[in-house]
């Protein structure tokens, strides 16, 4: 938990040491790594890898449509045979950009299991960022965010997505 706070520190003060522009009301695509921790108690053994692709499409001055879609592993990292079980996270949702760099996010879809007879689980996923240019038409993302998936139960996990977006 603590080098998740401390993950978050250092999205707080890049966005303070990027340039003050507004980074919503543009079109991009962002390919990016994601890491989580599960939040369920008896859950310290596993661990959630993986990487997305997002595509925002402006809607207003400051507010974005975004759809993305990913592969996630849910990995055991305790003692004992390992084991990875597969996902994949299709979602939709809106990122408004407020105050700078800084964005508020939410997104819901479905995530589909790789496993065989997994089936296929509600996404709900708001969060919180920080993005920033790095030239003309490419920034740096971070995202940190609070996911659930529910199917006759839930899982849910603190998420934070690191990735390079491309201006279109």
């Amino acid at each position: 938990m603590k080098k998740l706070l401390l993950s978050l520190a250092l999205v707080a003060g890049l966005g303070f040491a990027a340039s003050a522009q507004t980074e919503g009301a543009v079109r991009k695509l962002s390919i990016g790594g994601e890491v989580g921790l599960p939040t369920e108690s008896g859950s310290k053994d596993w661990l959630y890898v993986g990487g997305s692709l997002q595509y925002e499409h402006p809607v207003a001055k400051s507010l974005n449509l975004t759809g993305s879609a990913g592969y996630t592993a849910l990995t055991y990292t305790g003692s004992g045979p390992s084991l990875s079980l597969g996902f994949i996270p299709l979602k939709a949702g809106a990122k408004y950009y407020f105050g700078g760099n800084f964005y508020g996010a939410g997104e819901v879809g479905a995530t589909i299991s790789t496993e065989n007879g997994g089936g296929t689980a509600f996404a709900f996923a708001p969060g919180l960022g920080a993005s920033f240019s790095v030239s003309d038409k490419s920034s740096l993302d971070f995202g940190l965010r609070y996911e659930t998936w529910s199917n006759n139960g839930s899982s849910s996990f603190v998420g934070l997505r690191a990735a390079w977006a491309f201006g279109l």
